[in-house]
């Protein structure tokens, strides 16, 4: 009979050899590959197609042609006259997506900073304060946001088209609003519970007012919420097509992206590299965004903290 364990000359046990094909020691080094290997996974289903888009858009149209399927593209064969052809303005043979760009950038801000601008006092006052309906105002935030958008198209362009805000870019940022704002208060709100109330009370003790308490203790804590939330916001305006079309179509000179990028792909005399080209500059301001959001979502979690 064997075991797991022997004993010195000095009378104390030592592990065997054997102690390391243990059920423990086997299990912590089966997890610590396929840890590894789920990462790898995940990263390459994420990236795989915007690398593939990526390479279309730098490979001429004949070469596509040739070899669609080509994975890797030689320095020596790079062209970037795709994304001249997108970024270029119409009167020269482009198809003017720095336009577009400035007009989707325009309404992604302004949507985010009036959705926060309504969402935090608002998320903050359910959160707090004690009215009637404080439980069921939540659910009906909710209910407005799962309100499929399609039935509001028809109402929200008789009413633009009458007060004459349809085809600008205010009004759109009008309608983004009212689409998120709802959803954003009930995220907040979530969020403003798990901050302890005792905190707000200890500012109170010291003299702090309601706006004082919420811009010095609940501000900072919440941070991470709203950097999230701003950011599902601004990818949401961004990203938007059905009332983008229904407002903008026919002033070209206010369109998004997303009215530029479908134009892209439902022409057949656009090429496949300028489409993929177009594509690539659509996402890479949604991924700088992020990036440069990361440190605001992890300065989030630690601001504001209770000190002894």
């Amino acid at each position: 009979m064997t075991s797991t364990a022997q004993e010195n000359p000095k009378g104390s046990l030592r592990a065997s050899p054997d102690s390391r094909w243990t059920r423990d020691a086997v299990e912590t080094r089966l997890f610590a590959v396929l840890r590894w290997v789920v990462i790898v996974g995940v990263l390459v289903v994420t990236l795989f197609p915007f690398y593939y888009m990526a390479m279309l858009s730098v490979r001429s149209l004949d070469e596509v042609l040739q070899d669609p399927g080509a994975l890797f593209v030689p320095p020596s064969e790079l062209v970037i006259s795709s994304y001249q052809s997108v970024l270029a303005s119409p009167e020269v043979g482009g198809q003017g997506f720095l336009v577009f760009m400035r007009n989707s950038g325009l309404v992604a801000l302004g949507t985010v900073a009036v959705a926060l601008l309504i969402g935090i006092p608002g998320a903050y006052a359910v959160s707090r304060l004690d009215f009637f309906g404080r439980r069921q105002i939540s659910a009906l935030f909710l209910a407005v946001y799962l309100f499929p958008s399609i039935l509001l198209a028809v109402p929200l362009f008789i009413f633009f088209t009458r007060i004459g805000l349809r085809g600008s870019l205010i009004g759109l940022v009008i309608v983004y609003v009212s689409q998120v704002v709802a959803v954003s208060i009930y995220m907040l709100r979530n969020y403003f519970d798990t901050i302890p109330v005792s905190l707000e009370e200890a500012a109170a003790i010291d003299g702090c007012g309601r706006l004082d308490t919420m811009r010095r203790i609940s501000l900072p804590l919440a941070m991470p919420a709203i950097t999230a939330n701003a950011l599902f916001v601004f990818m949401i305006a961004w990203n938007e097509f059905l009332f983008a079309l229904l407002f903008l179509v026919e002033s070209r000179d206010r369109w998004t992206v997303s009215l530029g990028l479908s134009q892209l792909a439902g022409s057949i005399e656009i090429p496949t590299t300028v489409l993929m080209a177009g594509s690539v500059i659509v996402t890479i301001p949604i991924i700088l965004v992020f990036f440069s959001s990361e440190r605001l979502l992890t300065e989030g979690l630690t601001a504001g903290a209770e000190k002894g």
